[in-house]
Formats: structure tokens, sequence, C-alpha cells
């Protein structure tokens, strides 16, 4: 088995992962579907092993023995990078590939709302992005750190389990850690953030509570923090925020919330109307006077009728951005 090959072919089948499993072909995942590849043999856990190991660094094995299951990125020289993850399953080896595209998608070309461009100029702001695997959201991230980096002139520091997309200095100076390589934690590598003159923080995900702590940190004392939250509705992801902490802190959060959200884009990846692509539907919660007493009072069941109310200011719901798709003949 070439594992160089597959990738390749995986590119040019423009296939979202590629999974390596013991005792079966190779797959490549498209648009959502697993398609084997009957042209390969079926893998050997044994080969599966001796292909792994011979691309892990001495650390990464270490890791991998210690953990069970890693994850880390490789660069395909020429072609592209690919994050990987490495873990177990009935004692058995697998290993899945996501590429990485090289180039950056367009706000248009990811069908981001341009308002989003006059929301990154701030700071002292957190930006939440968020839903599920696979819908974008490392994407719509590191477009977002792209264009402040070849438009302002800001000290950018990433936190990124692993490192995707690579960033070029352009106005801003960019500098990117990986969690097990350059930093312990989500945590750590935010805390030294803060000491290390940043003004655009982007965290891979807000795991724990401690990071949340921090990350809001981050936003009161100046910082543009963009991260990312397994959560569907822009409601509910203040209210997941808010119910991590205890309950003797949670009046406290809530006013943090308030005054440091700027907007919560909630976003998701659908198959276009052909089935031949992927188009991208969001939701975006845009922190106002009016979203801020909602929070601080807790009434979030009136956000979805504010985000209809207050058009003008650039929000929209989940509900809007489908029906757009659907008059546009997307989907």
């Amino acid at each position: 088995m070439n594992i160089l090959e597959i990738l390749k072919l995986s590119l040019e089948k423009d296939a979202s992962d590629v999974i390596f499993s013991s005792w079966a072909k190779p797959a490549l995942k498209i648009h959502w579907d697993i398609q084997f590849l009957d042209e390969y043999d079926i893998i050997s856990s044994s080969e599966l092993s001796n292909q792994i190991i011979s691309i892990m660094t001495e650390k990464q094995k270490q890791s991998l023995k210690e953990r069970m299951e890693l994850d880390f990125s490789i660069d395909l020289k020429g072609y592209s990078r690919f994050r990987a993850n490495v873990f177990f399953s009935k004692n058995w080896i697998w290993w899945v590939f996501r590429p990485i595209k090289t180039r950056l998608p367009s706000f248009k070309e990811l069908g981001l709302p341009d308002k989003l461009l006059d929301l990154i100029k701030r700071k002292n702001w957190l930006l939440l992005v968020t839903w599920s695997v696979w819908s974008w959201k490392s994407t719509t991230m590191s477009a977002l750190i792209d264009t402040i980096s070849a438009n302002m002139q800001k000290h950018i520091i990433t936190v990124e389990d692993p490192i995707e997309y690579v960033f070029n200095n352009n106005k801003s100076l960019v500098e990117q850690r990986e969690v097990w390589v350059n930093t312990q934690s989500f945590e750590n590598g935010l805390k030294y953030a803060l000491r290390q003159a940043s003004d655009v923080i982007m965290i891979w995900e807000m795991r724990d509570l401690e990071t949340f702590r921090l990350a809001l940190r981050a936003a009161e004392t100046g910082n543009l923090v963009i991260a990312t939250l397994h959560t569907s509705w822009a409601a509910r992801t203040i209210s997941r925020i808010i119910d991590m902490f205890p309950w003797d802190e949670k009046e406290h959060i809530k006013s943090q919330i308030s005054d440091s959200l700027i907007w919560v884009i909630w976003q998701d990846l659908l198959k276009t109307k052909d089935w031949k692509w992927r188009v991208l539907a969001t939701e975006l919660l845009i922190n106002n006077t009016w979203i801020s007493n909602m929070i601080r009072k807790w009434v979030l069941h009136q956000i979805d009728w504010a985000i209809e109310t207050w058009i003008a200011d650039g929000m929209y719901t989940m509900k809007m951005s489908l029906e757009k798709l659907k008059e546009d003949w997307k989907i």
C-alpha cells in the first residue's frame, strides 16, 4: 500500500477524509459518503502500524503509547497539509487524514457575511464559531485570521491541536502554537499568550472551564479572541458557556459575557441541490444593547426574536439562511 499515493488521490477526488483501518481496504469520505478504494488490497494491522510509525516522531510515538490516540499534522510537499488522527479500536489501529487546503477560501467563497469584516476590526471581544465537526469551523476561523493578518498590524497568537493552516506574516505577526508540541494544553497556551503582547488570540477549541475563564479574561484585557465551540443555535451557545460555571459564579459570568461577547456564528454544511458539492448555512448573532440585556436578565428564549428584529444590524437566523439558499437554488 502506498499511503502517499492514496493521499494524493484524495485531493484529486476532493475527499473530506481518508480512512485507513486494520483489515479493511482504504476508504475516502466524499460528500459525507464512504467510498472504499477497491483497487487496493486489505491492510493488515501490522502493515498499518509500520506505516504509521514510519512517519511519526519519537515524541509522537511516546504520546500515542501513553494516550492511545493522537492528533498531529503532516505536510505533503507540493500537494497539501493533512491533519492526522491515530487511534485504536478493538485492539486494532486506525488512521484518519483530513486534507487542509493550501489556499484559504475567501469570505465570498465560504458564503460568510461581509459583516464579519467589520467585526474583526474590534478588540476586547470574544467571537465564537459553533456547530459540529466537519462544518468548516476551522476554515472560517482561519479565514478570519488570514484577513486580519493581510489588513491589520497585529500580533496574532494561535493555540491549535494540531496546526492546520499555516499563516504568513503579512501586515501582522502570526505565532502558531501546537498543543503537545509547543505548549502543554489549551489552558497553558492561552494563559501565556496574555504575557506575550498579543492583540488577537485564536483558540482551536474551548474544551474546559479554565479555558473559558482565560478567554473571557483575554477579551477583557484588550484582545480579540476567536474560538470554536461544539454547540448549535446562538442562544444555546451562550447557555452552554454559562452552564459550565459553578452556581456562585453564574451572575458574574453573565455580566462578563454580556460585555465581552461580540458575535456567535453558528454554521452547518449541506449538500448542494445536485449533491456534487457543499454549501454553508449560517446564523449570525451580534451583541448589541438589547442582546446584552437579554443575557444579563437570562431571557435567552427572546434571542431568536431579537435576531429577526435587528436584521438591519447584520443579524439573521439559520432559518433565514436556509430560505435564501433555497431561493438561490443551491439546496
